[in-house]
């Protein structure tokens, strides 16, 4: 498996607006072949004297962590969903990053192949 993950601050008044375009990414991921996609809002996540999930995105107090992934069957399957998924038009108008319901500059991300899964 592969898996893209993602942590990104999210406005509090604007959970709304991030929500509708997450449920519109997902499906679009789902059609070109993701096998699972979550979006999930921060419950359980205090700020670390080191690290932390808000450190990681600099968290302000009127923001909300926002974790998400995408789970794939392999990297090269990936690379082929995520080139469709850039490409698609119907998920252009969430992407303006004057309208982002986020802040794109401190949303981290990444992909990892899987190590243990049980």
């Amino acid at each position: 498996m592969y898996v893209d993950g993602f942590v990104t601050p999210v406005k509090k008044d604007k959970l709304a607006d991030y929500k509708k375009m997450a449920r519109a990414c997902g499906k679009v991921w789902k059609e070109y072949g993701a096998l699972q996609y979550m979006e999930a809002i921060a419950d359980d996540v205090p700020y670390g004297k080191r690290t932390s999930f808000p450190r990681a995105v600099k968290l302000q107090d009127d923001e909300v962590a926002v974790f998400a992934y995408v789970l794939y069957i392999n990297r090269k399957e990936r690379d082929r969903i995520m080139a469709a998924v850039m490409a698609d038009k119907r998920l252009a108008k969430f992407m303006d990053p004057k309208t982002l319901p986020f802040d794109g500059k401190r949303m981290i991300w990444g992909g990892f192949k899987e190590l243990v899964s049980i």
